[in-house]
């Protein structure tokens, strides 16, 4: 190991000198260096340096550190701090710039894509061949390549015309040639004074060329103007037709700045309304209240069996418009609820022969729950969802139609983004909401894009969905963060959650004019909570939300045309037996129910008496009883059962033969097949259920009877799927991982570390094995060895091989030695091993020093 005045020669002894703090940052930032834990740290720095390792973590940078990568990738290998300052801040030394570039670098630096000491900056080789510029990938920059690698392959003769047409001396040689033309492109007064001389057009065709891209056209003949830029090395040809404005004289016409603008500071997120945070509370709850109905109505309307799967998963086109004229709501609205239904673990595929969405035993345990906790559990469920509803009806990667509820919507940046989205909502003053374009400014910024095509950018889309969902959820009301919604994400507690309502202190409503400043924000947290602290901050927002959610009430007002107004939400039991009583006519701040034949059939058919549907009414009823429906109830239930449906295939039978007689005088019942068989008995072809529906058409009301004659109550049928768990996130990458594991894992390498670097004995006449190879002694060399390890307390290297043939090396203090196997306290393991001697490759004393 190098001493810590020792400059590192390689990625691996830098990380070597960091301690284990700086080492657990950098596998939290980058979690697919410890999948599998490597075995000591130069495996660590080769992992850190592969090509889809580094390309990972560039996608994880923010704008300006990844301009610095970018910057260090056109200076020099390696690059001092001052050339980076140069290329960042240009000549000038803009001060915004140079403030926020030590912490950039340091950014880098944490995630082990820079290394080296100030005065030798060095980018991982990775990250320099996928950031600098190329013919086939072009830098972000604009810059083309340097003079050297522009003129690698022309002869020397034309460098020496060059360089002398530049007004330098001929040299010796093409390399000090090249050297000395770039030292002039370099040097800011010379070049000034060489391009003093130039031909008006030929400055403007540089001026084209200066912020890239730096490649152009020339024809065989080129202008006198194009003339006088080759002849001086100012435009350099690639290929037939084709030049290229050097590095070197690209940064003196920009100033030494490498990046057209650069952006050391992140975009604010501005304010476009100031709400009171009491009606923001107020509106997100009702829009709370309203998600919570929404899929209430949804899995009802799902009860005996919802839609059928598609061959290849999912809700057809036809059920989801379905979906969406039962919930009054368009269709993208109607997939964000199916999914989140089935993201919560209430909706599934029953897993029939010929399958059908269903609701979930954990529906019914869900609705038993308080209001609040039932919001809590949706929120929660969209929060961590990978599922994206915003796709649906769009296309796949094979031209496919997206589906709800079908394949192909895991979309692994989803959480991340909703959570980021939350966390600037929760970084504004209390009641503000942001301008939608701020928003995504910003997470464009935290996360920009290294390709082409930015309005394809799925984060943005992400974000734009999350916006519109959060209000849909009822997290944020108004466009601004609500106070359960900020407990939710574990934010510290806001000022309308610490002062009364109706605080005079508090400004009015502002309109969307309204501007606040940002310099207010408060501080939000930076990472999702672990399980533990989102449950308490699930219970938080609980408790927030549930004084603003209506109670449910145990009374309807009944109106003498045949409905039922309920100025609120219902108890539970009182809402069933209305949903089974009365149709609902309308919704909103009051649900009216209509009273009609069919209606009240369905009461009676459920098992229900007129008795027993007065006396529910009578209690339930802040208003009398009307006449009106008190003689519908009375005249349904005189004939009801006064016909019985049987089996045949199906048969009628009634008391009253004329009844029976004008049942086949009807046309209606031609399509039945009645015949007589008794003064009071029909039968027909149909099956009971046909006979049933078609009799009930033509103004009956018939009731089905079983085998033995006895009436049959017919309950509706909850059609549930078997036991289903909620749909699970597809991760974005490896999972961060804990304080635990982070711990054991640079523990293992900080011993394998050991183990390859600490100096050995030579066992015999040849040099000790070196580049990580095992230890070789003979069996009776290794036993021997060993044995005298135990009596002298000697620390060991050891090469093993386990069972799996897994080789590694290990550093061992022998304990015992005995049967054929050796007791051991293992240093690379930190506790105490036994291994088999037969497994050990072979064994080296450790240097005294």
């Amino acid at each position: 190991m190098s001493s810590p005045a020792t400059p590192p020669r390689s990625l691996a002894e830098a990380l070597r000198g960091r301690d284990d703090v700086s080492l657990a940052a950098l596998l939290r930032a980058r979690p697919d260096l410890i999948t599998p834990v490597p075995t000591d740290l130069t495996q660590l720095a080769t992992r850190a340096g592969t090509r889809a390792s580094v390309v990972r973590a560039l996608e994880h940078l923010d704008r300006f550190a990844l301009q610095t990568a970018e910057a260090l990738a056109v200076a020099a290998d390696p690059a001092p701090y001052d050339e980076l300052l140069g290329l960042m801040a240009g000549d000038d030394r803009d001060p915004a710039v140079t403030a926020a570039l030590p912490a950039a670098l340091a950014t880098l630096r944490a995630q082990a894509l820079v290394w080296g000491g100030d005065d030798r900056l060095r980018l991982v080789r990775t990250a320099r061949e996928l950031l600098a510029p190329s013919p086939q990938h072009p830098s972000p920059t604009g810059l083309g390549p340097s003079v050297q690698e522009s003129t690698a392959g022309m002869s020397p003769g034309r460098i020496q015309e060059i360089v002398t047409t530049a007004g330098l001396p001929s040299t010796h040689d093409a390399v000090s040639a090249v050297a000395s033309l770039a030292a002039l492109f370099g040097d800011r007064e010379r070049m000034a004074a060489l391009l003093a001389e130039a031909p008006e057009e030929a400055r403007d065709v540089l001026s084209r060329l200066v912020w890239g891209p730096p490649y152009g056209q020339v024809t065989a003949d080129p202008a006198a103007h194009l003339r006088w830029l080759l002849d001086r090395g100012l435009l350099v040809p690639t290929a037939p037709g084709t030049v290229v404005l050097p590095r070197e004289v690209a940064l003196h016409l920009r100033d030494g700045r490498a990046h057209r603008a650069p952006e050391p500071v992140p975009p604010a997120v501005e304010s476009t309304a100031a709400h009171r945070p009491q009606i923001v509370d107020a509106t997100a709850a009702g829009q709370a209240y309203t998600a919570l109905a929404t899929v209430e109505e949804l899995l009802k309307d799902w009860d005996e069996g919802g839609p059928a799967v598609l061959r290849a998963g999912g809700l057809s086109v036809r059920d989801l418009k379905r979906t969406a004229v039962a919930l009054d709501v368009p269709e993208p609205t109607a997939a964000f609820w199916v999914e989140l239904a089935y993201a919560a673990g209430l909706l599934a595929s029953d897993g029939e022969a010929d399958e059908r969405y269903a609701a979930t035993p954990a529906y019914d345990e869900w609705l038993g729950q308080p209001a609040a906790q039932r919001w809590v559990r949706l929120a929660e469920a969209w929060l961590t969802a990978t599922r994206t509803a915003g796709l649906v009806g769009g296309r796949d990667a094979k031209d496919r139609t997206l589906s709800a509820l079908g394949p192909g919507l895991d979309r692994s940046a989803a959480p991340e983004v909703r959570h980021r989205v939350l966390t600037l909502l929760a970084a504004l003053p209390e009641g503000a909401a942001p301008a939608a374009e701020s928003v995504l400014a910003r997470l464009r910024w935290e996360r920009p894009l290294r390709g082409p095509h930015q309005e394809d950018d799925l984060r943005t889309r992400l974000a734009g969905w999350t916006l519109s969902e959060a209000e849909l959820l009822g997290v944020t009301g108004r466009g601004a963060l609500s106070a359960h919604g900020r407990a939710l994400l574990g934010a510290p507690a806001s000022r309308s959650q610490r002062q009364p309502h109706g605080d005079p202190a508090r400004p009015a409503d502002g309109g969307p004019g309204d501007k606040l400043p940002v310099h207010h924000h408060r501080p939000a947290p930076p990472d999702p909570l672990s399980p533990a602290e989102q449950t308490v901050a699930s219970a938080a927002a609980a408790r927030l939300l549930a004084p603003l959610l209506p109670e449910p009430l145990d009374h309807v007002l009944l109106q003498a045309d045949l409905t039922a107004v309920a100025p609120g939400p219902l108890q539970r039991p009182l809402a069933d037996m209305l949903g089974v009583l009365a149709d609902v006519e309308s919704k909103g701040g009051a649900t009216v129910y209509r009273f009609t034949p069919a209606s009240v059939r369905r009461a009676l058919d459920a098992g229900r008496s007129a008795s027993d549907l007065h006396a529910f009414l009578t209690a339930h009823s802040r208003t009398p009883v009307p006449q009106p429906l008190a003689y519908l109830i009375d005249d349904v239930a005189r004939r009801h059962g006064h016909l019985r449906v049987g089996a045949a295939s199906a048969y009628v039978r009634c008391d009253d033969d004329a009844v029976l007689n004008e049942i086949l005088a009807d046309k209606r019942a031609a399509a039945l097949r009645l015949r007589r068989l008794a003064p009071t008995v029909l039968a027909a072809q149909a099956d009971p259920a046909t006979l049933l529906d078609g009799l009930r058409a033509m103004g009956f009301a018939p009731a089905a009877e079983s085998a033995e004659g006895d009436v049959l109550v017919t309950r509706a049928h909850a059609h549930r799927t078997p036991a289903r768990t909620a749909p699970v996130p597809v991760p974005d990458g490896p999972p961060v991982p804990d304080s635990t594991l982070l711990t054991a894992a640079i523990r293992a390498i900080r011993a394998g570390d050991l183990a390859s670097t600490t100096p050995r004995k030579p066992t015999s006449a040849d040099p000790p094995p070196t580049g990580g190879a095992l230890p070789r002694t003979s069996s009776a060399e290794t036993l021997a060895t060993v044995q005298a390890a135990v009596l002298t307390g000697d620390t060991l290297w050891i090469g093993y091989v386990n069972a799996e043939g897994t080789a590694s090396q290990r550093v061992i203090a022998p304990v015992r030695v005995e049967g054929g196997f050796v007791t051991a306290y293992d240093h690379t393991a930190d506790e105490v091993r036994t291994y088999p001697l037969h497994r050990i490759t072979g064994v080296a004393e450790l240097a005294d020093d």
